[in-house]
């Protein structure tokens, strides 16, 4: 089972994902990505090591770097965190920016690492960073309407045709084009986590420079391989003399790749750590109840009396509270596969989250006035992205009415326009978005 955790580093709350056991295994994610595009890999290599993937800072659910950092504050930000592990000495692996953050902290503190693997390293040239200029890393921020979802969509479906993702020309189309709408809607709940900071850590990867150590540098070894298609194999070519016990290499495909990075790590083992400290005010627990397995997110003081939640919403769309969690299915808790319609399966979930947690009870809700399946239509990532410009157009709609989809004169709704400040709708929109069991939850309760 892979775990998730919450630590502060320094005036910063990080995010990260655990799994397995055995010797400390380091995993920095891609940009603009977050730790979970790792699940899969984790599963595999938790066999072998305990692995630790943090969401690097602006990502995922870590906070940002404050002001304009560079590729150094992120790789210091790196060694913060395994100082705040307490971690002495670790392995690592990196693909694309993540290999180049611990690349950067390989260099400047070798002794604590063990082995390295890069999956792909950028060497850019000054035409490619001239060509990248500010097209690659355009402003991001919500618009009144949802514009910035229909570009959003666009631009992550793409990135898999062209590279650089705006150059639309034969010259920069890749071989491995997609359509698929899981995996581009994977890549656009990202960036939606990021919102604006993504520039600054997805900026300060490309532009950073050459850092591998020189020819005559000691360092524990350090394994850089790119397969077929990836549009970093080329840069291979360009990595020049590196350090004895440096390799790099090109593969066939990804799957060899990460064979060849699972070897190379397993014959430089980390130490071991049998526990991780977290933070002590938000977090996860593991519930089984009610036909439910998977985690819940948490946020507050244990032992508060009554914990709160979110139906439709989470925790983030909640003015004020003591401890509250994400419902199955909302938010950051784990989803609900054919969540339950009924109140009983519900119930068990809430006593099992109020148990774990300390607390009296869950405090039950209000819910919407409406129909559940109007209130909450069908958000399945489409082929067109449609389903985020659904999702912002109910944001928006649901401050002005109630139910939301009833607009008229009796339906209207006394309102802050604060609320329909674009930032506060990118909330509500994201949570909307993450609220797959919200239907299923408000059947159940009824009109209670």
């Amino acid at each position: 089972m892979i775990a998730r955790h919450f630590i502060d580093v320094g005036n910063r709350r990080v995010h990260y994902r655990r799994a397995g056991s055995g010797p400390l295994l380091l995993m920095a994610h891609q940009s603009p990505r977050s730790s979970a595009e790792y699940e899969p890999l984790m599963r595999r290599w938790s066999a072998q090591f305990t692995c630790i993937a943090p969401d690097t800072p602006g990502f995922g659910q870590s906070d940002p770097l404050p002001g304009e950092p560079e590729i150094d504050d992120f790789g210091d930000a790196m060694i913060a965190f395994l100082d705040a592990l307490g971690v002495d000495r670790i392995g690592a692996y990196g693909f694309h920016s993540g290999g180049i953050i611990l690349m950067n902290a390989f260099k400047r503190h070798p002794a604590r690492f063990t082995a390295l693997g890069c999956g792909g390293y950028a060497i850019w040239t000054p035409a490619e960073m001239a060509l990248f200029g500010e097209s690659y890393l355009p402003p991001f921020e919500p618009s009144a309407y949802g514009e910035h979802l229909t570009w959003l969509w666009h631009r992550i479906l793409e990135q898999s045709w062209f590279f650089p993702w705006f150059a639309t020309d034969d010259a920069h189309r890749l071989s491995g084009a997609h359509a698929d709408p899981a995996r581009v809607d994977a890549v656009v709940r990202e960036m939606l986590d990021s919102g604006a900071a993504y520039r600054a850590g997805y900026g300060a990867v490309l532009r950073a420079v050459r850092d591998i150590p020189p020819s005559g540098a000691v360092t524990p070894p350090v394994l850089i391989a790119a397969y077929d298609g990836d549009p970093l194999q080329s840069h291979i070519d360009r990595l020049g003399v590196m350090p004895a016990g440096w390799t790099a290499t090109k593969v066939t495909t990804s799957g060899v790749l990460e064979d060849a990075m699972l070897a190379h790590l397993r014959v430089h083992p980390a130490p071991t750590m049998a526990t991780l400290p977290e933070a002590d005010d938000e977090g996860f627990f593991h519930v089984v109840a009610g036909g439910f397995d998977g985690l819940i997110h948490w946020r507050g003081a244990r032992g508060a009396g009554l914990v709160v939640h979110a139906p439709g919403g989470s925790i983030e769309t909640l003015a004020a509270y003591s401890l509250a969690i994400d419902l199955p299915g909302h938010g950051l808790s784990d989803r609900w596969p054919d969540a339950p319609t009924t109140r009983g399966p519900w119930a068990a979930v809430l006593a099992a989250a109020a148990a774990a947690l300390g607390a009296r009870a869950v405090l039950e809700q209000p819910v919407a006035p409406g129909d559940p399946a109007q209130l909450f239509p069908d958000l399945t990532p489409d082929r067109f992205g449609d389903y985020l410009t659904r999702a912002w157009s109910i944001a928006r709609a649901s401050v002005l009415f109630a139910p939301w989809y009833e607009a008229s004169a009796a339906t209207a709704l006394t309102f802050d326009p604060a609320d329909l400040v674009p930032d506060r709708l990118a909330v509500t929109t994201r949570s909307l978005l993450r609220a797959s069991a919200a239907r299923a939850y408000r059947i159940a309760v009824g009109d209670a």
